[in-house]
């Protein structure tokens, strides 16, 4: 009887097992493949995501979307412009129309005095703009970095900033006389204050872990500061290049505007200055119009790509 148990036992349990050898998609292997493709599903999601975002569209498209508003905005002010010249709100001589200022601005392109003036400042501006740079950088460096000289010149550096540009110019006249380095010292003292203050802020933005996380790693201050601080520091310090660059944009019209010497050549503060002694209106605006140019050129020809790749990098927006 004790054979018959014996024998009979793996029999049954033999053919409660071939089933579950046998099964399909319900017994054990289909759940693991099902997990294993959802595994493998959720990895590409994640590789997806840290691939940076392809563009949409081609180019011509890219940019009739980016020109589109600017033009359509434009078109709108010249038109409320040219309804304000014929409902008579002021007389001709004091505000002209569109059609007389692009008149004059044709004028003076026909004579060069304006593309003289466009070369000379805007030679002035960029080289005055990058001295900034450099002492911004280093003097923004050096208060991310020494706590005691931070507490110390952080009020003054902001005193700086919000102070008026052109109330360095009779200052640097004084100083240097009416010279091209009068003009980089305006530029220098409106534009240095805002880049060190957008580092410290790019700076203080970081978070502490990234500190934490570069000492565990056996990081030096200086490797920390170059390869962990600077880079993460990068958002922040774009937005004072670019605040910089506004600063020093209008520091260098004010310095024209006043320190005005046949000497220093043409420029379009000195231009927009002729256009008040003349009291000719039409200049005025065709020199306004001009700085305004060149301002919006820069920032779509420069900053703008360098915060849209910026952006791209760091997985925020396509390039």
């Amino acid at each position: 009887m004790a054979v018959e148990t014996t024998e009979v036992l793996p029999l049954a349990l033999g053919r409660q097992t071939e089933p579950a050898r046998s099964a399909g998609p319900a017994g054990p292997a289909g759940p693991a493949r099902s997990a294993g493709d959802e595994l493998a599903t959720l990895e590409a999601g994640l590789d997806a995501l840290d691939a940076p975002a392809a563009a949409k569209g081609s180019w011509r498209a890219r940019a009739l979307r980016s020109w589109t508003p600017p033009l359509i905005a434009a078109l709108v002010l010249l038109l409320v412009w040219h309804l304000v010249v014929l409902a008579g709100v002021k007389p001709v001589y004091a505000l002209p129309g569109p059609v007389q200022v692009w008149e004059a601005l044709r004028s003076a392109f026909t004579e060069g005095s304006a593309q003289a003036a466009v070369a000379n400042s805007l030679r002035r501006g960029v080289l005055g703009f990058l001295a900034s740079v450099v002492g911004g950088s280093l003097l923004g460096v050096l208060l991310s970095q020494v706590r005691v000289v931070r507490r110390a010149v952080g009020p003054l550096l902001s005193g700086l900033q919000s102070l008026p540009s052109v109330a360095w110019v009779p200052a640097a006249i004084l100083w240097f006389g009416l010279s091209d380095a009068a003009i980089y010292a305006v530029v220098l003292l409106g534009a240095v204050p805002s880049i060190a203050n957008g580092l410290l802020a790019g700076v203080d933005q970081i978070p502490p872990s990234y500190a934490r996380v570069a000492q565990v790693l056996g990081a030096g201050r200086l490797t920390a500061l170059r390869f962990v601080t600077l880079p993460a520091a990068l958002p922040g310090y774009l937005a004072g290049l670019r605040q910089g660059w506004a600063f020093a944009w209008r520091s260098l019209m004010a310095a024209e505007l006043i320190a005005y010497s046949p000497q220093l050549g043409p420029g379009l503060g000195q231009l927009l200055d002729t256009g008040r002694e003349l009291s000719d209106m039409p200049l005025v605006l065709a020199s306004i119009l001009l700085i305004l140019g060149v301002g919006v050129a820069i920032e779509t020809l420069v900053f703008a790509p360098l915060s849209r790749r910026l952006l791209s990098t760091r997985g925020l927006g396509s390039a």
